[in-house]
């Protein structure tokens, strides 16, 4: 049965979330235009890395960062138990290295994992992390307990719309939020860096203990063309909150990723305050071929972040001398029919 909408709901959709209004819009000159700086920094030691790869585009982050009253930094823990799947303690150690002379308010490592989260930050010895930063205010939130949202629409497989919970935390006005990702490939969208740790991690799942087991991250999970064109919908509607991103390539992984691959020893940390930017030079030390990234093409054309290496300024390593191809997912050639023609619809009507 076809599926109806009140005029009243499709309102109250619009405006959730006011980046959408502008969907249809072309990009301006000014954001097409806009030139980015990237750091890309190699070494043996992961926390020095980090903090070297921040240290590196500090004019960048600095006029906002001291705009804020509050530091919230974002890990990916997709898995509560693989240590090579997660943010690494270390990596947190080295933004908050790079904190500590630069931003007196707290900070918070908050995070919406796809298990319990709080049982991650165990596991990974994010506790010991907070016990050792007392004085910088280090606090540790399990976005689904906390469990304050603000709602935006996607679209399901149907290309219906549908309401997806993002943690209200990541969309504070007042917080500087720091992304600490993993260079990782993923067996959907070829690889998961910045945006796809933000745009994934942001959907809220049931809090421990609760009855009813609702999971907003699988509305992501509808189809590979859908999956994209959701992850560019949320991007959007984070993109006013974004402080900066750092990539933690120390140990990538490639194949069966984000949760099951294997360990790459490329000691690289990716810094900058365009998320897009620093995917786009995380994929190209990947090998990886950008065309590819559906998602992040989708946010550069919109003026979420730019995607055009001849606009990007990387500091640091050429990219040339660190790239390190890394084996894709075994599923990538099913994961690249996004980017074929839809068929199944009519073309025209009318």
């Amino acid at each position: 049965m076809p599926m109806t909408f009140s005029r009243r709901f499709l309102l109250q959709m619009t405006a959730m979330t006011p980046a959408l209004r502008t969907l249809a819009a072309a990009p301006t000159d000014a954001a097409a235009s806009r030139r980015a700086v990237v750091s890309l920094v190699k070494g043996e030691e992961r926390r020095k890395n980090v903090r070297e790869a921040l240290e590196a585009v500090d004019e960048q982050i600095r006029p906002v960062l001291k705009t804020k009253k509050s530091v919230v930094i974002k890990p990916n823990n997709v898995s509560t138990t693989n240590q090579l799947a997660a943010t690494h303690a270390d990596a947190l150690r080295g933004i908050l290295d790079y904190l500590e002379p630069r931003f007196k308010g707290p900070v918070y490592v908050a995070e919406s994992s796809a298990g319990e989260t709080m049982e991650g930050y165990e596991e990974f010895k994010y506790t010991r992390v907070a016990s050792e930063h007392r004085q910088q205010q280090v606090k540790l939130v399990d976005l689904n307990t906390e469990a304050k949202y603000k709602a935006i629409p996607l679209i399901d497989f149907d290309l219906h719309a549908i309401p997806v919970r993002l943690a209200a935390r990541l969309m504070d006005p007042d917080a500087f939020v720091i992304c600490s990702a993993v260079l990782k490939t993923h067996n959907t969208v070829v690889a998961t860096l910045s945006v796809k740790n933000m745009t994934l991690g942001a959907p809220l799942h049931y809090a421990p203990g609760e009855s009813d087991h609702w999971n907003d991250k699988r509305k992501y999970h509808n189809g590979v063309r859908q999956t994209h064109f959701n992850m560019f919908l949320t991007a959007q509607a984070l993109r006013p909150f974004w402080g900066a991103t750092v990539i933690d390539g120390y140990e990538g992984m490639e194949g069966n990723g984000p949760g099951s691959g294997t360990p790459v020893p490329s000691r690289l940390a990716i810094a900058s305050a365009d998320y897009i930017a620093a995917d786009r030079v995380g994929v190209e030390v990947m090998g990886i071929k950008p065309e590819w990234m559906g998602y992040l093409r989708f946010c550069s054309d919109f003026g979420v972040g730019q995607f055009d290496l001849a606009k990007i300024d990387v500091r640091g390593q050429k990219i040339e001398a660190v790239r390190r191809k890394y084996a894709l997912h075994p599923d990538i050639e099913r994961q690249l029919q996004w980017m074929g023609t839809i068929t199944d619809l009519p073309p025209r009507l009318g």
